[in-house]
């Protein structure tokens, strides 16, 4: 536990040096989703209007509600435009579609904020795009998220639920200074081998291989240490910062996934054969890593009932707040976004005859840095479920938090 707080301590104070000392709201990027119906017609550009809305009806989709959520998308997009633009700001507009492609770093450098507008997916493509890597200086560019349909998407990494009603109101106080700088930490993904290349890597979103044109980074020499740890050579750092976590696994889900981890560059391996690794910071603590490991009141009373002691009154008196139980579990899941730790998952862990070995290998903790090296037939790395890279047999990877590699958001709660 004294580790941890000296950790933080260190990491709070580097991250002091990353804020801006005079911020102001000139500039604004606002990065749009695209709705489903747009998505629609990207995949069929060959039909008009009403070919489309044909071909939609009659496969069953509500084409009248589709249509609808694409208007209010639309229309809550133009009221963020407004609001900056009603407080002096300059404004520049890019849809998912164009800031995932083709974002080039002067538009990066030219804005003094980036506001993704939709729900939580923009605001992770957003956050790639804002990585100081993209911006190849140690300026960098906050960012801040509005949901455009709270009703239908939770939006945990944008602003508020009040702010979607009120978007004035929200940049009324960014344009003031009355807000927190919050620093969300992000995993570095460096991959180790004896060449120092990249695969190739796919954009999930759109199914198509990725070229970056913002950055490329070089290989380096690994340290003798490091180089006699791991068996390789050389290191590459990738080119995007995960915000939520790193997942490792078979491509195929029914395949079990075969990994071996070391925890914090300890000489202890540990083996494992699950279906996949994710590794989660604070920020991701609200999303898979939940997710993978809550509980539901179901299994609070099964193991309750398991219990010698599971008939008495006092006992039952349990077992009618088994749901309450599971909620202050599940809440003891999340860990501040701003923690330097993150925390692997194995995602269910085959824990039979020689399995994991040793067997005292935990399921899920926190760590500083974890290495893996692949035993899989047909793997993948996915940074964020948006860039995946193959991660088969004898592939090895480093995963670490850096101070200066913090993702800068803006928090008005």
């Amino acid at each position: 536990m004294l580790k941890t707080k000296q950790l933080l301590k260190k990491f709070a104070k580097e991250y002091s040096s990353f804020a801006p000392t005079n911020f102001e709201l000139k500039r604004a990027l606002v990065v749009t989703k695209l709705s489903r119906y747009e998505v629609e017609q990207l995949r069929h550009p060959e039909l008009s209007r009403e070919q489309l809305d044909q071909k939609l009806r009659d496969r069953g989709t509500d084409v009248e509600m589709l249509l609808y959520l694409h208007n209010l998308h639309k229309d809550f997009e133009r009221q963020i435009v407004q609001s900056f633009q009603n407080v002096g700001c300059e404004v520049k507009m890019s849809s998912r579609l164009e800031f995932r492609s083709s974002l080039s770093k002067d538009v990066m450098s030219w804005a003094d904020v980036i506001v993704p507008v939709g729900g939580d997916g923009t605001f992770l493509l957003s956050a790639n795009r804002a990585s100081p890597l993209f911006a190849l200086s140690q300026q960098k560019t906050p960012i801040v998220g509005f949901n455009s349909d709270p009703k239908h998407s939770e939006g945990r990494l944008m602003l508020p639920k009040q702010y979607s009603e009120n978007p004035a109101e929200a940049v009324e106080r960014i344009k003031n200074g009355d807000f927190k700088w919050v620093h969300r930490s992000r995993i570095r993904t460096t991959l180790l081998g004896n060449n120092g290349m990249i695969p190739e890597s796919t954009d999930l979103f759109r199914h198509t291989a990725v070229k970056m044109e913002q950055v490329t980074t070089s290989p380096e020499v690994l340290d003798d240490n490091m180089a006699s740890k791991y068996k390789a050579k050389m290191k590459r750092v990738l080119p995007y910062l995960a915000l939520n976590e790193v997942f490792i696994g078979e491509h195929l889900s029914a395949r079990v996934s075969h990994l071996q981890l070391v925890l914090n560059h300890q000489d202890l391996v540990n083996k494992t054969k699950c279906s996949g690794l994710c590794v989660s910071t604070g920020t991701g603590s609200t999303s898979w890593h939940t997710s993978i490991n809550r509980i539901t009141g179901c299994d609070v009373e099964d193991l309750l009932r398991t219990l010698p002691n599971a008939n008495t009154p006092d006992m039952q008196k349990v077992l009618e707040n088994v749901e309450e139980i599971a909620q202050v579990y599940n809440q003891g899941l999340l860990f501040a976004p701003d923690d330097p730790r993150l925390c692997y998952s194995i995602r269910e862990q085959i824990c039979v005859g020689v399995w994991p070995s040793p067997k005292t290998f935990k399921s899920r903790d926190f760590v500083e840095s974890v290495f893996i090296k692949s035993h899989c037939i047909d793997a993948n790395l996915v940074i964020d479920g948006s860039i995946s890279y193959p991660f088969n047999d004898g592939a090895k990877v480093l995963l670490e938090v850096y101070p200066e590699d913090a993702l800068l958001t803006i928090n008005l709660d």
